[in-house]
Protein backbone atom coordinates (compact mmCIF):
# COMPACT_ATOMS: atom_id res chain seq x y z
CA UNK A 1 0.00 0.00 0.00
CA UNK A 2 2.69 2.56 0.93
CA UNK A 3 4.71 1.46 -2.16
CA UNK A 4 1.53 2.45 -4.65
CA UNK A 5 1.07 5.60 -2.55
CA UNK A 6 4.33 6.74 -3.33
CA UNK A 7 4.18 5.33 -7.24
CA UNK A 8 0.83 8.24 -7.10
CA UNK A 9 3.01 11.08 -6.15
CA UNK A 10 5.64 10.13 -8.28
CA UNK A 11 2.84 10.14 -11.04
CA UNK A 12 1.05 12.99 -9.87
CA UNK A 13 5.33 14.89 -9.79
CA UNK A 14 4.97 14.04 -13.43
CA UNK A 15 2.02 15.61 -14.30
CA UNK A 16 2.92 18.97 -12.51
CA UNK A 17 6.60 19.19 -13.93
CA UNK A 18 5.20 18.81 -17.53
CA UNK A 19 2.37 21.27 -17.23
CA UNK A 20 3.34 24.33 -18.05
CA UNK A 21 4.54 27.54 -15.09
CA UNK A 22 3.98 25.30 -12.43
CA UNK A 23 7.48 25.14 -10.66
CA UNK A 24 9.36 28.37 -10.16
CA UNK A 25 13.30 28.04 -9.82
CA UNK A 26 14.30 30.59 -7.27
CA UNK A 27 17.83 30.14 -6.25
CA UNK A 28 20.00 26.91 -6.46
CA UNK A 29 18.28 25.14 -3.39
CA UNK A 30 14.73 26.50 -3.65
CA UNK A 31 12.64 26.21 -5.80
CA UNK A 32 8.00 27.12 -5.82
CA UNK A 33 5.77 24.52 -6.99
CA UNK A 34 2.01 26.06 -7.15
CA UNK A 35 -0.56 24.36 -5.36
CA UNK A 36 -3.06 22.14 -7.60
CA UNK A 37 -5.67 23.18 -5.56
CA UNK A 38 -5.08 26.59 -6.34
CA UNK A 39 -4.30 27.64 -2.76
CA UNK A 40 -0.97 29.21 -3.71
CA UNK A 41 2.23 27.39 -3.84
CA UNK A 42 4.96 25.25 -1.57
CA UNK A 43 8.81 26.37 -1.23
CA UNK A 44 10.77 22.66 -1.84
CA UNK A 45 14.40 23.16 -0.39
CA UNK A 46 17.52 20.95 -1.22
CA UNK A 47 20.13 20.96 1.86
CA UNK A 48 22.52 18.19 2.79
CA UNK A 49 20.12 15.71 4.10
CA UNK A 50 18.00 16.02 1.14
CA UNK A 51 15.14 17.62 -0.20
CA UNK A 52 11.95 19.42 2.40
CA UNK A 53 8.81 20.80 1.10
CA UNK A 54 6.45 22.90 3.11
CA UNK A 55 3.45 21.06 2.11
CA UNK A 56 1.26 19.29 4.52
CA UNK A 57 2.02 15.83 3.22
CA UNK A 58 5.37 15.93 3.55
CA UNK A 59 5.70 18.05 6.97
CA UNK A 60 3.16 15.36 8.50
CA UNK A 61 4.09 12.47 7.00
CA UNK A 62 7.73 12.77 6.10
CA UNK A 63 7.00 11.10 2.47
CA UNK A 64 8.68 12.42 -0.50
CA UNK A 65 5.72 14.44 -1.76
CA UNK A 66 4.28 15.09 -5.45
CA UNK A 67 6.61 18.76 -4.85
CA UNK A 68 9.55 17.06 -4.64
CA UNK A 69 9.32 14.54 -7.21
CA UNK A 70 7.58 17.48 -9.75
CA UNK A 71 11.15 19.62 -8.83
CA UNK A 72 13.70 16.26 -9.28
CA UNK A 73 11.82 15.37 -12.65
CA UNK A 74 11.61 18.92 -14.09
CA UNK A 75 15.55 19.54 -13.06
CA UNK A 76 16.36 16.29 -15.13
CA UNK A 77 14.01 17.35 -17.76
CA UNK A 78 16.26 20.74 -18.20
CA UNK A 79 19.16 18.49 -18.40
CA UNK A 80 17.77 17.15 -21.67
CA UNK A 81 17.91 19.67 -23.57
CA UNK A 82 17.84 19.49 -27.51
CA UNK A 83 21.66 19.67 -28.54
CA UNK A 84 22.73 21.60 -31.43
CA UNK A 85 26.19 19.54 -32.40
CA UNK A 86 28.94 21.86 -34.20
CA UNK A 87 31.40 19.25 -36.01
CA UNK A 88 34.50 19.99 -37.75
CA UNK A 89 34.57 20.10 -41.43
CA UNK A 90 37.00 17.56 -42.83
CA UNK A 91 35.05 16.24 -45.99
CA UNK A 92 34.56 18.75 -48.99
CA UNK A 93 31.44 18.23 -50.38
CA UNK A 94 31.97 19.44 -53.93
CA UNK A 95 34.59 20.08 -57.02
CA UNK A 96 34.91 24.00 -56.97
CA UNK A 97 35.57 24.03 -60.71
CA UNK A 98 32.43 21.77 -61.99
CA UNK A 99 30.49 21.06 -58.57
CA UNK A 100 30.84 17.41 -59.09
CA UNK A 101 30.23 15.41 -55.68
CA UNK A 102 33.06 13.06 -56.88
CA UNK A 103 36.31 13.72 -55.21
CA UNK A 104 39.37 12.19 -53.36
CA UNK A 105 41.54 13.10 -51.30
CA UNK A 106 44.92 13.38 -53.12
CA UNK A 107 48.24 13.92 -51.06
CA UNK A 108 49.11 17.70 -49.66
CA UNK A 109 50.58 20.76 -50.33
CA UNK A 110 53.76 21.45 -48.63
CA UNK A 111 54.21 25.01 -47.72
CA UNK A 112 56.52 27.07 -45.43
CA UNK A 113 53.64 27.11 -42.75
CA UNK A 114 52.59 23.99 -43.12
CA UNK A 115 50.67 21.37 -45.02
CA UNK A 116 47.68 21.84 -46.95
CA UNK A 117 45.06 18.90 -48.36
CA UNK A 118 45.04 18.76 -51.67
CA UNK A 119 41.76 17.06 -53.83
CA UNK A 120 40.92 15.64 -57.00
CA UNK A 121 38.03 15.82 -59.35
CA UNK A 122 37.18 12.66 -60.99
CA UNK A 123 34.64 14.33 -62.76
CA UNK A 124 36.90 17.02 -64.59
CA UNK A 125 40.11 15.95 -63.79
CA UNK A 126 41.55 19.01 -61.96
CA UNK A 127 43.03 19.38 -58.20
CA UNK A 128 42.56 22.01 -55.83
CA UNK A 129 42.86 22.89 -52.22
CA UNK A 130 40.45 24.00 -49.73
CA UNK A 131 41.86 26.01 -46.54
CA UNK A 132 38.09 26.80 -45.11
CA UNK A 133 38.16 29.74 -42.67
CA UNK A 134 41.80 30.26 -43.42
CA UNK A 135 41.85 30.98 -47.36
CA UNK A 136 44.91 33.69 -48.37
CA UNK A 137 46.03 33.05 -44.18
CA UNK A 138 50.08 33.43 -44.41
CA UNK A 139 50.24 31.19 -41.02
CA UNK A 140 48.73 27.84 -41.12
CA UNK A 141 45.27 27.49 -38.70
CA UNK A 142 47.55 25.22 -36.20
CA UNK A 143 49.10 28.27 -35.57
CA UNK A 144 46.39 30.86 -35.55
CA UNK A 145 44.21 29.27 -33.19
CA UNK A 146 46.77 28.09 -30.50
CA UNK A 147 47.70 31.90 -30.39
CA UNK A 148 44.03 32.72 -29.86
CA UNK A 149 43.92 29.86 -26.88
CA UNK A 150 47.12 31.32 -25.71
CA UNK A 151 46.13 34.79 -26.02
CA UNK A 152 42.70 33.94 -24.14
CA UNK A 153 43.71 31.57 -21.00
CA UNK A 154 45.81 34.61 -19.68
CA UNK A 155 48.76 35.45 -21.97
CA UNK A 156 49.82 38.98 -23.49
CA UNK A 157 50.39 39.51 -26.88
CA UNK A 158 53.71 39.61 -27.05
CA UNK A 159 53.93 36.41 -24.60
CA UNK A 160 51.97 34.75 -27.20
CA UNK A 161 54.46 35.85 -29.90
CA UNK A 162 57.23 34.30 -28.29
CA UNK A 163 55.71 31.10 -27.83
CA UNK A 164 55.06 30.80 -31.27
CA UNK A 165 58.51 31.26 -32.20
CA UNK A 166 58.81 28.13 -30.64
CA UNK A 167 56.85 25.97 -32.84
CA UNK A 168 58.30 27.86 -36.00
CA UNK A 169 55.60 30.56 -36.25
CA UNK A 170 57.32 34.01 -36.62
CA UNK A 171 54.67 36.64 -35.90
CA UNK A 172 54.41 40.12 -34.31
CA UNK A 173 51.60 40.92 -31.17
CA UNK A 174 49.94 42.96 -33.73
CA UNK A 175 49.21 40.43 -36.29
CA UNK A 176 47.95 37.96 -33.45
CA UNK A 177 45.78 40.92 -32.50
CA UNK A 178 44.73 41.40 -36.32
CA UNK A 179 43.67 37.42 -35.94
CA UNK A 180 41.78 37.99 -32.84
CA UNK A 181 39.56 41.14 -34.69
CA UNK A 182 39.11 39.10 -37.88
CA UNK A 183 38.01 35.37 -36.45
CA UNK A 184 35.84 36.76 -33.02
CA UNK A 185 33.56 38.61 -35.35
CA UNK A 186 33.32 35.66 -37.48
CA UNK A 187 32.29 33.62 -34.86
CA UNK A 188 30.13 36.33 -32.68
CA UNK A 189 27.98 36.51 -36.41
CA UNK A 190 27.52 32.38 -36.74
CA UNK A 191 27.10 32.11 -32.97
CA UNK A 192 24.45 34.60 -32.87
CA UNK A 193 21.92 31.94 -35.10
CA UNK A 194 21.91 29.42 -32.37
CA UNK A 195 19.85 30.05 -29.35
CA UNK A 196 21.45 28.83 -25.77
CA UNK A 197 18.82 26.86 -23.65
CA UNK A 198 19.59 28.97 -20.66
CA UNK A 199 17.83 28.15 -17.33
CA UNK A 200 15.06 30.96 -15.56
CA UNK A 201 17.55 32.46 -13.29
CA UNK A 202 19.75 35.07 -14.82
CA UNK A 203 22.33 37.48 -12.69
CA UNK A 204 23.67 40.92 -13.72
CA UNK A 205 25.98 42.71 -12.00
CA UNK A 206 28.95 45.20 -13.10
CA UNK A 207 33.30 45.57 -12.49
CA UNK A 208 34.91 48.61 -13.45
CA UNK A 209 38.01 48.71 -16.49
CA UNK A 210 40.50 50.89 -17.65
CA UNK A 211 39.69 51.95 -21.01
CA UNK A 212 42.49 54.21 -22.32
CA UNK A 213 43.32 54.94 -18.69
CA UNK A 214 39.40 56.18 -18.11
CA UNK A 215 37.39 54.51 -15.72
CA UNK A 216 34.61 52.58 -17.51
CA UNK A 217 32.17 49.88 -16.53
CA UNK A 218 31.31 46.20 -18.19
CA UNK A 219 27.92 45.11 -17.33
CA UNK A 220 27.23 41.07 -17.66
CA UNK A 221 24.65 39.56 -17.11
CA UNK A 222 24.87 35.63 -17.10
CA UNK A 223 22.68 32.11 -16.35
CA UNK A 224 22.28 31.00 -13.09
CA UNK A 225 22.61 27.39 -13.74
CA UNK A 226 25.11 27.03 -16.87
CA UNK A 227 27.26 30.42 -15.85
CA UNK A 228 26.59 30.89 -20.00
CA UNK A 229 27.46 34.75 -20.50
CA UNK A 230 24.48 35.88 -22.25
CA UNK A 231 25.33 39.63 -22.93
CA UNK A 232 27.40 42.94 -21.93
CA UNK A 233 27.99 46.36 -22.49
CA UNK A 234 30.58 48.52 -21.82
CA UNK A 235 29.28 51.72 -20.22
CA UNK A 236 31.01 55.33 -18.97
CA UNK A 237 29.51 55.41 -16.17
CA UNK A 238 27.74 53.43 -13.44
CA UNK A 239 24.82 55.17 -11.29
CA UNK A 240 22.43 56.73 -13.80
CA UNK A 241 23.26 53.99 -16.30
CA UNK A 242 20.10 52.78 -18.79
CA UNK A 243 20.54 48.76 -18.27
CA UNK A 244 17.40 48.53 -20.43
CA UNK A 245 19.44 47.62 -23.72
CA UNK A 246 21.40 45.00 -21.58
CA UNK A 247 18.64 43.20 -20.47
CA UNK A 248 16.96 43.72 -24.16
CA UNK A 249 19.90 41.59 -25.71
CA UNK A 250 19.50 38.99 -22.62
CA UNK A 251 16.01 38.69 -24.08
CA UNK A 252 16.72 38.28 -28.07
CA UNK A 253 19.44 35.90 -27.46
CA UNK A 254 17.75 33.69 -24.93
CA UNK A 255 14.10 34.13 -26.53
CA UNK A 256 12.64 34.17 -23.21
CA UNK A 257 12.73 36.21 -20.52
CA UNK A 258 13.85 34.98 -16.96
CA UNK A 259 11.61 33.71 -14.02
CA UNK A 260 14.06 35.52 -11.61
CA UNK A 261 16.87 38.25 -12.30
CA UNK A 262 19.44 38.44 -9.52
CA UNK A 263 21.30 42.03 -9.08
CA UNK A 264 22.66 44.32 -6.25
CA UNK A 265 21.09 47.46 -5.33
CA UNK A 266 21.76 49.56 -8.15
CA UNK A 267 18.69 51.61 -9.15
CA UNK A 268 19.33 51.11 -13.27
CA UNK A 269 18.85 47.63 -13.41
CA UNK A 270 15.73 47.91 -11.57
CA UNK A 271 14.42 50.56 -13.68
CA UNK A 272 15.39 48.67 -16.63
CA UNK A 273 13.69 45.65 -14.92
CA UNK A 274 10.33 47.48 -14.88
CA UNK A 275 10.28 48.12 -18.50
CA UNK A 276 11.40 44.93 -20.46
CA UNK A 277 10.67 42.32 -17.92
CA UNK A 278 7.74 43.24 -15.61
CA UNK A 279 4.54 42.12 -16.46
CA UNK A 280 0.83 42.81 -15.08
CA UNK A 281 0.00 38.89 -15.29
CA UNK A 282 1.37 36.82 -12.73
CA UNK A 283 2.15 33.80 -14.43
CA UNK A 284 4.48 35.43 -17.00
CA UNK A 285 6.04 37.93 -14.65
CA UNK A 286 10.01 38.40 -13.67
CA UNK A 287 10.64 38.40 -9.99
CA UNK A 288 13.77 40.62 -9.09
CA UNK A 289 15.52 40.35 -6.44
CA UNK A 290 18.16 42.66 -5.06
CA UNK A 291 18.48 42.60 -1.24
CA UNK A 292 21.55 40.33 -1.88
CA UNK A 293 23.95 39.29 1.13
CA UNK A 294 27.47 38.05 1.11
CA UNK A 295 26.32 34.98 2.79
CA UNK A 296 23.38 33.14 2.86
CA UNK A 297 20.86 31.72 0.23
CA UNK A 298 20.42 35.45 -1.19
CA UNK A 299 23.72 36.34 -3.02
CA UNK A 300 25.93 37.09 -5.80
CA UNK A 301 28.51 34.76 -4.83
CA UNK A 302 28.45 33.35 -8.90
CA UNK A 303 29.01 36.55 -10.55
CA UNK A 304 31.35 37.63 -8.24
CA UNK A 305 33.70 34.73 -9.86
CA UNK A 306 33.22 35.84 -12.82
CA UNK A 307 33.85 39.35 -12.39
CA UNK A 308 37.23 38.02 -10.71
CA UNK A 309 37.95 35.66 -13.93
CA UNK A 310 37.62 38.80 -16.09
CA UNK A 311 39.70 40.66 -13.58
CA UNK A 312 42.44 38.37 -14.46
CA UNK A 313 42.11 38.57 -17.71
CA UNK A 314 42.57 42.56 -17.91
CA UNK A 315 45.59 42.67 -15.27
CA UNK A 316 47.52 41.22 -18.48
CA UNK A 317 45.93 43.09 -21.09
CA UNK A 318 46.48 46.20 -18.52
CA UNK A 319 44.23 48.10 -19.97
CA UNK A 320 42.15 48.32 -22.98
CA UNK A 321 42.22 50.82 -25.64
CA UNK A 322 38.91 50.88 -27.22
CA UNK A 323 34.76 50.51 -25.88
CA UNK A 324 33.86 48.22 -28.81
CA UNK A 325 37.07 46.35 -28.30
CA UNK A 326 36.81 42.45 -29.81
CA UNK A 327 38.84 41.71 -26.78
CA UNK A 328 36.13 41.45 -24.14
CA UNK A 329 33.72 40.08 -26.81
CA UNK A 330 36.18 37.14 -27.75
CA UNK A 331 36.75 36.44 -24.08
CA UNK A 332 32.72 35.85 -23.91
CA UNK A 333 33.47 33.02 -26.66
CA UNK A 334 36.05 31.62 -25.02
CA UNK A 335 34.16 31.55 -21.47
CA UNK A 336 31.26 30.22 -23.20
CA UNK A 337 32.16 27.88 -25.70
CA UNK A 338 35.99 27.21 -25.45
CA UNK A 339 37.19 27.32 -21.62
CA UNK A 340 35.82 24.14 -19.51
CA UNK A 341 34.42 24.90 -15.89
CA UNK A 342 35.11 23.29 -12.69
CA UNK A 343 32.44 24.27 -11.39
CA UNK A 344 30.28 22.71 -14.34
CA UNK A 345 32.36 18.92 -13.53
CA UNK A 346 34.62 20.38 -16.42
CA UNK A 347 32.13 20.97 -18.93
CA UNK A 348 31.99 24.44 -20.72
CA UNK A 349 28.54 26.91 -20.00
CA UNK A 350 27.31 25.94 -23.97
CA UNK A 351 27.50 22.15 -23.54
CA UNK A 352 24.92 22.89 -20.46
CA UNK A 353 23.28 25.16 -23.03
CA UNK A 354 22.86 22.61 -25.78
CA UNK A 355 25.61 23.75 -27.59
CA UNK A 356 28.16 21.17 -28.56
CA UNK A 357 31.56 21.90 -29.89
CA UNK A 358 33.00 19.11 -30.78
CA UNK A 359 36.54 17.92 -31.93
CA UNK A 360 39.89 18.59 -30.06
CA UNK A 361 40.57 22.03 -31.56
CA UNK A 362 36.92 23.64 -30.95
CA UNK A 363 39.06 27.55 -32.17
CA UNK A 364 39.19 25.66 -35.42
CA UNK A 365 35.79 23.90 -35.65
CA UNK A 366 33.97 27.36 -34.65
CA UNK A 367 35.93 29.00 -37.72
CA UNK A 368 35.43 26.34 -40.05
CA UNK A 369 31.83 26.66 -38.96
CA UNK A 370 31.50 30.19 -39.65
CA UNK A 371 33.36 30.59 -42.55
CA UNK A 372 31.09 27.99 -44.33
CA UNK A 373 28.08 29.16 -42.74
Amino acid sequence: MVKLKQDARELKGHAIAEAPNQITRIFDNLYKVKSQSGNGEYEVNRSLVGWSCSCPDHIHRGVKCKHVWAVEISFALRRRVWTHYIEPIENIASCLFCKSDKIVKDGVRHNKHGDIQKFQCLTCGKYFTINLGFEKMKHNPQGITTAMQLYFSGESLRNVARSLKLIGVEVSHQTIYNWIQKYIGLMEKYLAQITPQVSDTWRADELYLKIKGDMKYLFALMDDETRFWIAQEVADTKHGYDARELLRMGKEIADKTPATLITDGLQSYHDAYLKEYWTVRKDTQTRHVREIKISGEVHNNKMERFNGEVRDREKVMRGLKRKDTSILRGYQVFHNYIRPHEALDGKTPADLCGIKIEGKNKWLTLIQNASNH
